[in-house]
C-alpha cells in the first residue's frame, strides 16, 4: 500500500510589497538554518581550546568572515556544479538559467568544491593552518546537508526509485507508483548519522588534535553514504547510461571516498597536537 505525499507547500510564506509579493521558499530558508546554526556549532568549537591540544586556528572575528566566505563559494560552487555535471546544454541553449538560483537546481558536489576553493583562499590570506581550517568545519556540514535534504523532501524533488516498500510515496510529477523517499534516507545519514559520528570523533576521540582526521572522516562517510543511497536514488532527468549502472552521483561520490581514506591515513600517523606542544622546550 502506497502513501500519499503529505500536501507541503514549497513557499513557507510571502512578503507582500505594495507591487508584488516576495515568495519566500522552504528551500531559501534550510540554506539559511545551515549556515546559522553551523555558525553556532563552529563557535562552540573553537572557544574550547583544550578539543584542539593548543589554541584554535581563528577567533570569533575571523570565523565571522570565514562564514561569508564560505557562503559565496557553497553558493555559486553549487550552481555551477549543477549546471556542469547535471545540465550542461544549459551553457549554450539558455545560459541566463545560470543565475537563475532560485528556480532550483543545485548540486553539493560543486558546493564542496566551491567550499575548498573558499577555504584555501581564506587560509591563504589570513595565514591560518589548511587543515585545521578544515577539521572545525567538517562537524559543521551535516548540518546543512540536514536542512537541504529536508527542503528537497517538502519540494518533492529528487525522488527515489520505484519501491514496494510499505513507506514507498506517490511523488508528484513523479507518475502513480510508490518511490523510496530517498531524501529522507539522506537527511538521516548524511544529516543526524553524520553529524553524530563526527561529534564523537569531536569530544570524545579528540580528532581536533590531529590534523586532517576529520576531514577524511567526512569525505569518507559522506561518499560511502551516498553512494549507498544513490542505489535507491532515481537518476537525474538526462543524465546518460554509465558503465557497471552508475551514477553521476556514485561517479563523484567514488573519489571522496579514496580522498577520504588517504586523508585517515597520513592524519592518523601525526602526532596530536597536545603530545607535540608538551614536548617542545
Amino acid at each position: 500500500m502506497a502513501l500519499p505525499f503529505p500536501d507541503l507547500n514549497p513557499v513557507a510564506f510571502a512578503i507582500p510589497t505594495p507591487w508584488f509579493s516576495v515568495p519566500i521558499r522552504w528551500y531559501a530558508l534550510a540554506y539559511i538554518a545551515g549556515i546559522l546554526v553551523g555558525w553556532r556549532y563552529a563557535l562552540a568549537l573553537i572557544t574550547r581550546d583544550r578539543l584542539w591540544g593548543d589554541k584554535a586556528p581563528i577567533d570569533k572575528t575571523q570565523l565571522e568572515d570565514l562564514i561569508v566566505w564560505l557562503t559565496l563559494g557553497i553558493i555559486a560552487g553549487g550552481r555551477i556544479g549543477y549546471i556542469l555535471f547535471y545540465s550542461t546544454a544549459t551553457l549554450w541553449t539558455n545560459p541566463l538559467q545560470i543565475v537563475r538560483t532560485w528556480e532550483g537546481g543545485m548540486s553539493f558536489h560543486g558546493g564542496f568544491i566551491g567550499f575548498c576553493v573558499a577555504t584555501f583562499l581564506f587560509a591563504r590570506k589570513y595565514k591560518v593552518g589548511l587543515w585545521r581550517l578544515g577539521d572545525m568545519a567538517a562537524p559543521c556540514a551535516p548540518i546543512g546537508l540536514f536542512f537541504g535534504r529536508i527542503a528537497n523532501f517538502v519540494n518533492g524533488e529528487l525522488w527515489g526509485r520505484p519501491t514496494h516498500l510499505p513507506w514507498g510515496l506517490i511523488f508528484p510529477n513523479a507518475g502513480p507508483y510508490p518511490r523510496h523517499p530517498s531524501q529522507l534516507y539522506e537527511a538521516g545519514l548524511e544529516g543526524v548519522t553524520l553529524f553524530t559520528l563526527l561529534g564523537l570523533a569531536v569530544w570524545r576521540l579528540g580528532w581536533l588534535k590531529r590534523p586532517g582526521m576529520l576531514i577524511g572522516a567526512f569525505l569518507f562517510l559522506y561518499g560511502l553514504f551516498r553512494f549507498l543511497v544513490e542505489q535507491v536514488r532515481e537518476p537525474d532527468a538526462g543524465m546518460p547510461i554509465f558503465p557497471l549502472g552508475l551514477s553521476m552521483g556514485m561517479i563523484l561520490s567514488l573519489p571522496m571516498v579514496l580522498i577520504g581514506l588517504f586523508v585517515l591515513y597520513r592524519a592518523s600517523r601525526q602526532t596530536p597536537r597536545q603530545a607535540l606542544a608538551a614536548s617542545q622546550p
